[in-house]
């Protein structure tokens, strides 16, 4: 054990321990002995006591037979209630017990009846019972390991489970957990051992399987942590308390549910060189009735809150049954299954485009600035979330590597790749694309063996088992993800239950800071996909006539287009009556009092004339693009970019990331052409140009 020294009694260490080798010292050296043969000395006194109440007893009782009987009766007795009462300990202490109090109560019943000198009664008296009291010392000597550490009070109950020699070295205990540091014996137990123990621990504690879990330490392979969990703090359906970072950046993490304990589920999907921590792709798997895709809608229903970032989503099963309220939010929605293959084929161009991008201007991976206005006036490239829901249709009818090439590569591009499945098995995904998928989302499945098709070795080794909820609890969820500490993988979550109106009321609330397709990924799935990209269905928005806001969502009537939510901390006043700070030096002015008589007049300019400006539609604003380009047409111009349309922003009332995915929507309909110059499109005559 770390801070003590092999083979030195605790007590030799101890500075507050009274004696020469503590800070009281003044005991001298017959007190430290005291002090140390106290734990020894009750076997002593009782041997010494039966020996003394033996002389009284003979006085007393000598050559009765009433005696004799009542003294026989009592020592089978006392030794029978010995035995019951040790059918709780380990089988040596209750016979070592058992013999004891036989072999004590034999003497005192002939010493009492006969004398305690009588006959070999003296000489058996003086050997055996020092013989006995040395085996209970040696008892508690051998109780104490090498490093001074006596053996834990719970060593019954691991034995019992397979973990003989193990102690439980510190225990805490929190209103719903409790946490049990175990050193294993070296060399003879492992933390596997102890994982296959937690079954039987979840038995011997009256606790479901998976309230028993275990964290090994990563320094020493000798010890590990159990946690107990008693009560399941997760039975209630949570409701999604709505977007935890509107308009920010899809580099935030994304809130997808709580823990037992309360803290938040996050998922991120860009990687973050400062935290080691890599672009996730993401296996979701769970059997029908689980709640996977709910907690798909979930994560969707966040990402589409962010400002740089666009969704490309499939599901050729159930087309709009599972993502209906999220099309309007969505770049690009493939419904069917030739759509899902164009899809993937866009996936597959866009890769190498954008990691050339991301080269060109110095970029080693996606990161925020990426999506914004680059130096040379280019237009920004959002990230790439690639979500295919009932993936296994995907595979069954394209191939079973269809998603390999994609997950080794699109990572370093800015994409990731999220695949939904009932099972991921080899059947239905290969090996190579399940390595690829360095994180997964597991909810209730039908046995063992499909959580492994998911849940690394060491998830399934500390405790994770979401076979035991199979679709009974919809929305409990293990949760293995770049950036999810290793002591919450084995940890259950609940993933939120997002309304239909959140939905609606996010993909109108944001539709004017969300991210379109920039020319480089758009231009490469064109030539990829052709018209299933060019002409793919755009979702109208659904109309909300109140507005409705998630539970627990926030007003967020104070949103500014262009610099984020505006924020209020505790003690902001939006009232107009402030009292003054006397400490800031102003003049105290008195709101009852006269105003001073006027003097000078200074002409102010007129109020325009006309009502104040509003703000336009998307088909308002699409048709203001339009109406500019054909301008700038009319004044000679051959070519144009991002810049020169921002500089009439005033028209449409759009952000720079808004303009700059209607250029490249102009690029794909042929209205402008790319050039050499990076950020300069060459305008093409409106009577040649392609529809």
């Amino acid at each position: 054990m770390s801070g003590t020294n092999q083979g030195v009694h605790p007590l030799h260490l101890d500075p507050n321990h009274p004696g020469p080798y503590g800070r009281g010292g003044g005991g001298g050296v017959g007190e430290y002995l005291l002090d140390r043969a106290k734990p020894y000395l009750p076997p002593w006194l009782l041997a010494g006591g039966t020996g003394i109440l033996s002389l009284p007893a003979y006085a007393l009782w000598g050559g009765s037979a009433a005696a004799s009987a009542g003294l026989t009766l009592a020592s089978v007795g006392l030794t029978a209630a010995t035995w019951w009462a040790g059918k709780s300990t380990t089988q040596q202490r209750r016979l070592h017990s058992a013999i004891t109090v036989a072999a004590g109560t034999s003497w005192f019943t002939a010493a009492a009846l006969a004398g305690p000198a009588t006959g070999p009664l003296g000489s058996l008296y003086l050997i055996g019972a020092p013989a006995l009291a040395a085996t209970w010392n040696i008892r508690q000597i051998l109780r104490v390991n090498a490093d001074g550490q006596a053996n834990s009070p719970d060593k019954g109950l691991l034995e019992k489970v397979g973990l003989a020699k193990t102690m439980v070295t510190s225990a805490k205990a929190a209103p719903n957990k409790a946490t049990f540091d175990l050193q294993l014996p070296p060399g003879e137990l492992t933390p596997d051992d102890v994982a296959k123990a937690l079954p039987r621990l979840a038995g011997a504690f009256k606790v479901a399987r998976n309230a028993v879990r275990m964290t090994t330490d990563p320094d020493d392979s000798s010890r590990a942590t159990v946690t107990v969990v008693p009560t399941d703090l997760l039975k209630n359906t949570v409701a999604f308390p709505g977007p935890s970072s509107p308009g920010g950046s899809i580099a935030d993490p994304i809130v997808v549910g709580i823990y037992e304990d309360g803290t938040h589920a996050l998922l991120w999907f860009p990687g973050d060189p400062t935290a080691g921590r890599n672009a996730m792709h993401l296996i979701v798997m769970g059997m029908t009735g689980s709640g996977k895709s709910e907690g798909g809608i979930t994560v969707l229903g966040e990402v589409v809150t962010r400002r740089d970032v666009i969704v490309w989503a499939s599901d050729p099963a159930k087309a709009e049954q599972t993502l209906g309220p999220l099309l309007p939010s969505l770049d690009w929605a493939a419904l069917d299954m030739n759509s899902t293959k164009a899809m993937i084929e866009a996936l597959r161009a866009s890769i190498p485009a954008r990691t050339a991008w991301l080269a060109k201007y110095g970029y080693k991976q996606w990161e925020p600035a990426c999506a914004e206005t680059q130096s040379d006036g280019a237009p920004g490239m959002p990230y790439l979330v690639a979500w295919f829901e009932e993936a296994a249709k995907t595979i069954r009818e394209t191939d079973d590597d269809v998603f390999t090439g994609i997950a080794q590569e699109a990572r370093s591009a800015g994409i990731s790749l999220v695949i939904s499945l009932q099972r991921a098995s080899g059947t239905q995904v290969s090996t190579d694309s399940r390595a690829s998928f360095g994180s997964s989302w597991v909810f209730g499945v039908r046995d063992e063996r499909d959580a492994g098709f998911a849940l690394p070795d060491e998830a399934l080794d500390a405790g994770a088992a979401p076979h035991t909820w199979k679709d009974k609890k919809p929305g409990y969820s293990y949760l293995v993800a770049n950036g999810v500490p290793e002591t919450f993988w084995a940890t259950p979550a609940r993933s939120y239950l997002t309304p239909t109106d959140y939905l609606h009321w996010a993909a109108v609330t944001f539709a004017d800071i969300r991210s379109t397709c920039d020319p480089i990924t758009a231009g490469a799935a064109a030539r990829a996909a052709g018209p299933a990209f060019t002409k793919r269905t755009r979702h109208p928005l659904p109309a909300l006539p109140d507005a409705p806001a998630a539970a627990g969502q926030a007003d967020l009537e104070g949103w500014d287009e262009e610099d984020g939510p505006l924020h209020l901390t505790a003690g902001d006043d939006m009232d107009d009556d402030v009292e003054p700070d006397e400490d800031d030096g102003g003049e105290w002015i008195d709101p009852e009092q006269a105003l001073p008589e006027v003097r000078t007049i200074l002409p102010l300019a007129a109020r325009p004339a006309g009502p104040p400006a509003r703000k336009l539609g998307q088909q308002e604003a699409r048709a203001a693009m339009i109406d500019l380009l054909a301008e700038f047409e009319d004044e000679g111009r051959t070519e144009v970019g991002p810049t020169d349309f921002m500089e009439h922003c005033d028209r449409f009332n759009r952000s720079r990331q808004w303009v700059s995915g209607q250029v490249a929507d102009m690029v794909l309909t042929g209205r402008l052409r790319e050039t050499d110059r990076a950020g300069r499109y060459e305008i093409v005559p409106e009577r040649t140009s392609v529809a």
